[in-house]
């Protein structure tokens, strides 16, 4: 059982914490970094909230000068700009990479939670990254950013706390999981539980669900990109045939398996797979419905939440969290008196386009925090 915790993360000591679904955490604590300085009016914090695998290091700071995972976009002169902005970003509860998850030790076993870490939902996730906003001396948000994941905490954070930003970047995210988005991540944990070395989550470094840690996150990223951007990079393109092994005549020969094969090795060893179910559980458990007053639907719920301005941001090729979902959040936002923009853009990379396609992205949401107030 291993965490990946970038160089220079800083730690907030949880308060204990009542889970939603049940069960108390204690003795917990969230990673997160900062970009920028924080004003003496404390009016200028922005917050972000990652996707599934992302750690808190999402950019190139003080304590640590390695590039993050969102580099392009944030920093200094950047379209989230850390001359302007103090920049939060967390680590979800429950993941690997430095917050506390089922790879943590369990302070009352002294061993790692493993299933004995209690049912996470994302009102967790948010629960636990309000409380570091809070430490910070932080009352409201200038603008809480979520991607894909983060976008339904983020959404989960607003709910949970009224009135916590003036303004919501909504990127790639949704009010609820779709049945094709469930499907996907449920043959990802099928693919995880029945790998025989998971051993009901009781895996080590020796005996490791590395095949079906492999098998979930090819399915990931086949649904992270799009099918014009699998036929523009790779089109039918072969493998050279002295790299085909005769004792598996039904293994690697187009150049698109061998990229996802490469890029499924890299990841296995690098997310915990207990912290993989759990996270990728609580994706499908989170529905703005259940809040709509009266039994209302998803824009009922939707409607609740209490922000100035927001800005959902979707793409045309994403078969993950497809377009119409980051239209439906506007709208809701929108009934409950938000000034709230739908952004659909044509890029052809898919639901990790916000990660590649500052070109796009870079300027939609620099534009918008351009004109969010201090």
């Amino acid at each position: 059982m291993t965490e990946f915790i970038p160089a220079g993360t800083r730690f907030h000591e949880l308060p204990e914490l009542a889970m939603k679904r049940g069960g108390v955490l204690r003795g917990a604590r969230l990673a997160y970094e900062t970009w920028g300085t924080l004003d003496p009016n404390r009016d200028n914090a922005v917050l972000i909230l990652t996707g599934l695998s992302p750690d808190a290091h999402a950019a190139a700071n003080a304590t640590n000068a390695e590039p993050g995972w969102w580099e392009a976009m944030l920093g200094a002169g950047k379209p989230i700009d850390s001359n302007r902005w103090f920049v939060i970003c967390v680590n979800a509860l429950g993941s690997c990479k430095g917050s506390t998850g089922p790879a943590s030790i369990n302070p009352d076993t002294g061993e790692p939670y493993r299933l004995d870490f209690p049912e996470l939902s994302l009102e967790d996730v948010a629960d636990a990254a309000a409380s570091v906003v809070a430490s910070l001396g932080i009352e409201r948000l200038a603008c809480l950013i979520g991607n894909s994941m983060g976008g339904m905490a983020a959404l989960a954070y607003l709910l949970r706390n009224p009135g916590s930003g003036r303004s919501h970047i909504n990127i790639s995210g949704s009010a609820r999981a779709l049945p094709f988005s469930i499907a996907i991540r449920s043959l990802q944990r099928e693919a995880i539980r029945l790998d025989p070395a998971w051993s009901h989550g009781r895996y080590d470094e020796v005996h490791y669900p590395e095949a079906g840690m492999r098998m979930a996150r090819k399915l990931g990223v086949i649904t992270y990109r799009s099918a014009l951007e699998w036929d523009g990079r790779f089109g039918r393109v072969r493998l050279d045939s002295d790299r085909r092994d005769d004792e598996d005549p039904f293994g690697l020969e187009f150049a698109v398996e061998s990229y996802l094969e490469g890029h499924a090795r890299r990841f296995v060893r690098r997310f915990d797979p207990n912290c993989y179910l759990y996270l990728s559980r609580s994706m499908d458990w989170f529905d703005m419905a259940e809040y709509a007053p009266d039994g209302g639907d998803v824009l009922a719920g939707l409607a609740t939440l209490q922000v100035e301005r927001a800005l959902a941001i979707g793409v045309s090729t994403d078969i993950l969290f497809p377009l119409q979902q980051q239209e439906q959040i506007a709208d809701g936002l929108r009934a409950g008196g938000a000034d709230a923009t739908f952004l659909p853009l044509p890029s052809p990379q898919g639901h990790d386009a916000f990660l590649v396609d500052i070109a796009r992205f870079g300027p939609a949401v620099a534009e918008f925090l351009g004109a969010v107030r201090r």
